[in-house]
């Protein structure tokens, strides 16, 4: 590959795909898929009292900060705001940063740029650029697979492995829940760290894996304990957070690393509260005295069925380590898979109901899906059992199969996938009561530990429960009995157990707060069964940014 003429002096935008994302439209925009990772996949069927929040496109601000070219990033812009950027200023590299479903989305900006900025080389990457064929559909002069910091250093001719400089990223932002946006103060959410890329373990329908290089492969930014140590405590000290999200496919596999990092927080008095990804087999390297002394409070853990034979599951009684963790006060995030070779018609119900007796404060469901870079869709391609009329579009896991099952057609397929989800829902509960449930199990367990550490995170976390969280629990004990009385009730126990370890502000709290969230909750579900959509705002960010002469 030869460096750009200009070196380090190339003007770069790196962007999102525009808006919208919630609504329909020619470009692909589905209201089934907005650009809101829990709302999407895991609380959707709560209404009011689903999670929803918006992420930044991580991606494109870690190659901002790993370069010295001048650089804007350009993150959910509209078509408008795209054009008037590409209009106001001068690009000599446009890069385009997308997953599979906005594939239209990258057509309808290469075009855009051709005729608004012909001078422009157009730089392609993300999961989009798994597409077999993508070259033929879309107008740019650069298709990037893979980790995407390193080709771009090497494209400027700079040095590609050089040490990544990691940016302060707030992992969330404009949180909503029973129809309030909780407030944006800083060190009010969690920061996110990206410690590696890829994972090795390789499951076959795993787009991550497949596209850092597949089972066995990934790319570590930061290989030990110590680095990652030094990292967190700039960021938090430039966000002032003593929470972080590790965006790591599997943060837990590499335990060496893990383990230094606790030595070095235990030295520093660090009581740092991580969620992380992490497959049963690496959970069970740990024990739960670790995982707490780690600082863990969320676990997102492929769970794919009981009857699957993926290599992370074997060995793992999931039932008790899911109890385990939430006994520990670890919140657990369970996701499951539906129409996987095995299912019929017959027995997907049972392993629906199933999954869902683990009880998991949120639950994720995702339809069993070939998408184009993976294995399993190699593996399909072959059998003739990919369907050739299904828009990219639609390929996301949460609508319809794009292939041909055995047993269960594709419309019984969203049938069984709808009906999951709102079964979790009804049997469970909302996901918030859930998390208040296990934050609870964790402060009595261990508000007397003796790691001052540890004290100090249960007692933050604890905080939670006596303010707004017990006003949600009095809101969510009324609504839901409608839906499930005995889970109401369960809601009500949990409500009095809360008082009782917080008698006085807990009650005045819920009886202060709690009619006024009941009103904002109505009203939600007013708003949504109008149809109402959130959108995320648009940002603009530069780097060694100097106005062109």
């Amino acid at each position: 590959m030869q460096t750009h003429p200009k070196g380090s002096s190339a003007r770069i935008l790196l962007s999102s795909v525009f808006g919208p994302y919630a609504q329909d439209d020619e470009f692909g925009s589905r209201s089934i898929n907005p650009m809101e990772l829990y709302h999407n996949q895991v609380t959707r069927a709560q209404g009011s009292f689903s999670l929803r929040m918006f992420h930044r496109s991580w991606g494109i601000m870690m190659i901002q900060e790993n370069i010295s070219a001048p650089c804007s990033v350009l993150d959910f812009p509209t078509r408008e705001a795209f054009a008037r950027e590409l209009t106001k200023n001068h690009y000599d590299v446009i890069g385009i940063s997308s997953i599979i479903v906005n594939v239209l989305k990258v057509r309808e900006m290469c075009r855009i740029v051709r005729e608004l900025s012909p001078d422009s080389v157009i730089v392609v990457g993300g999961h989009v650029a798994a597409i077999p064929g993508v070259e033929a559909m879309i107008d740019a002069d650069h298709i990037v697979r893979g980790e995407g910091i390193s080709w771009m250093r090497r494209y400027l001719g700079e040095a590609e492995d050089a040490p990544i400089r990691h940016p302060a990223i707030v992992s969330g932002l404009q949180t909503r829940i029973l129809g309030v946006r909780l407030p944006q103060r800083k060190g009010g959410t969690a920061a996110t760290i990206i410690p590696s890329v890829g994972c090795p373990m390789g499951c076959n329908f795993c787009t991550t894996s497949a596209f850092f290089g597949g089972k066995g492969k990934f790319v570590n930014f930061y290989e030990t304990g110590d680095e990652l140590f030094d990292v967190m405590c700039g960021i938090e000290a430039e966000l002032k957070v003593n929470s972080f999200f590790m965006m790591d496919e599997n943060f837990l596999l590499h335990r060496t690393r893990a383990m230094r990092l606790l030595e070095r927080m235990k030295e520093a008095g660090k009581s740092w509260e991580l969620a992380v990804f992490a497959s049963a087999n690496a959970l069970r390297k740990y024990t739960m005295l670790e995982l707490v002394e780690l600082g863990i409070s969320w676990v997102w853990m492929g769970l794919e069925s009981p009857q699957s034979s993926y290599n992370k599951l074997q060995g793992t009684d999931i039932g008790q380590l899911t109890r385990e963790l939430r006994e520990h006060g670890i919140r657990v995030q369970g996701s499951t898979i539906i129409g996987l070779e095995h299912h019929t018609p017959d027995n997907i119900v049972g392993e629906i109901e199933s999954a869902i007796d683990y009880q998991t404060d949120f639950h994720q469901f995702m339809l069993y899906t070939p998408v184009p870079g993976t294995p399993l869709h190699q593996e399909m391609s072959d059998q003739g059992r990919m369907l050739t009329d299904v828009d990219f579009a639609d390929v996301h896991g949460q609508y319809k199969f794009n292939f041909r099952h055995s047993t269960i057609s594709r419309e019984d397929s969203k049938r069984f996938l709808d009906w999951a989800f709102w079964r979790d829902f009804e049997r469970n509960g909302p996901s918030l009561y859930r998390m208040c449930r296990t934050v609870l199990q964790g402060w009595q367990r261990y508000k007397d530990y003796p790691d001052p550490r540890v004290r100090e995170r249960f007692a933050r976390e604890a905080k939670k429960l006596t303010h707004a969280y017990n006003a949600a629990l009095w809101v969510m004990e009324r609504e839901f009995k409608q839906v499930n009385r005995s889970v109401s009730e369960q809601i009500h126990k949990l409500r009095r157990e809360v008082e009782k370890e917080f008698p006085v502000i807990a009650r005045l709290t819920a009886a202060s707060l709690g009619p006024i969230l009941l009103w904002s909750t109505r009203r939600e579900e007013s708003r949504l069964a109008a149809g109402h959509t959130y959108e995320p705002p648009t940002f603009i960010e530069r780097r060694n940014w100097v106005s062109a002469s």
